[in-house]
């Protein structure tokens, strides 16, 4: 009964959590720990029923040989991102994620087996601090798929289309990803009998030639779209600024209805919880990206989420921690 309610709780949570507001960072948290404790409910009472005990421990194998392979996977993106990206700080994130991996079970493997103290309680320490981690990165992961897969896709009076690094003057194909959902949704839209405006967002680095907002309007002029029907957002240089600047300039020409948001897959939750903590209301939607790419991309937004958010660690940590001892009891 006790395990059962362990895991009833959160999901419950959970559920009002998607019911009120989809773009609660707590709604991932809440989604992981129904699933951990959802996997030790199935283990007890699978204990003696091999219907489910048989399934489990095949997946518990799986997990295990998922994480021996995680590392190297990580590695071999990295090298993948660098080749192809180049040699920035976040093209490196995959591989210095995969080495940090290593590392990390290389150290706890010597370190359990020392009869220091010290050593071994720093190892498991680290073990448990990486557990925890990972817990957060699936967590977020999951609801970040769900999230994408849910919610409005029609009926929109506005469009932000968020901006992307330019090649010179040039729209590269992440950004032009983004573009092209939004004139699918244009097109919807106006077929729909809906004349809804595309805001196109940012503003011009230091290494390119004009403003992303320019070149993003050019793009969509040339495929089609009037340009009396874009508006350009040039001073942006953040998300928050790309969300907060569009919405102002769809309110100063009186769009007051529903407004989306189109950026990369990667990137739709945390614009959304971006967008929730500046009280806007939109939705976000998401656009494809290259296989290669997504790891390093969703290892920046990860580490931008807890940067912004770190109240809701603690939540998870006590039920995590909490839920292990009583059902360790059971």
């Amino acid at each position: 009964m006790l395990a059962a309610l362990l895991f009833l709780i959160p999901a419950a949570f959970f559920v009002l959590g998607m019911v009120r507001d989809r773009r609660r960072l707590s709604n991932a948290i809440w989604l992981g720990i129904a699933l951990v404790m959802l996997l030790l409910l199935l283990a007890d009472v699978g204990q003696d029923n091999p219907v489910l005990s048989l399934p489990l421990a095949f997946a518990f194998l799986l997990a295990v040989v998922g994480l021996l392979l995680l590392p190297l996977a990580l590695l071999a993106n990295g090298m993948v991102m660098v080749r192809r990206e180049g040699r920035s700080l976040g093209n490196l994130l995959s591989l210095l994620a995969g080495l940090a991996l290593l590392g990390e079970m290389a150290y706890f493997a010597w370190g359990i087996s020392q009869p220091n103290d010290w050593i071994r309680g720093s190892a498991i320490g680290l073990f448990l601090v990486s557990a925890y981690i990972a817990f957060l990165f699936v967590s977020l992961l999951l609801y970040s798929v769900i999230y994408g897969r849910t919610g409005r896709r029609s009926g929109f009076d506005g469009i932000i289309v968020l901006g992307a690094g330019l090649i010179g003057s040039r729209v590269p194909k992440l950004l032009a990803n983004r573009l092209d959902r939004a004139m699918r949704l244009y097109h919807r839209e106006r077929a729909a009998g809906r004349t809804p405006v595309i805001v196109v967002t940012g503003g011009q680095g230091a290494d390119e030639e004009v403003s992303e907002a320019f070149a993003m309007r050019e793009y969509l002029v040339e495929r089609g779209i009037p340009d009396d029907e874009i508006v350009m957002e040039d001073q942006a240089t953040t998300t928050d600024e790309n969300l907060l600047y569009s919405k102002a300039l769809l309110a100063e020409r009186g769009h007051t209805g529903r407004v989306v948001a189109v950026t990369n897959n990667y990137h739709v939750f945390r614009t959304a919880v971006l967008s929730r903590n500046h009280g806007l209301r939109l939705q976000v939607i998401g656009a494809p990206t290259a296989w290669y790419f997504v790891p390093s991309a969703f290892l920046r937004e990860f580490v931008a989420l807890l940067v912004r958010n770190p109240v809701v660690h603690g939540l998870a940590c006590l039920l995590l921690m909490a839920g292990g001892l009583v059902l360790t009891q059971i």
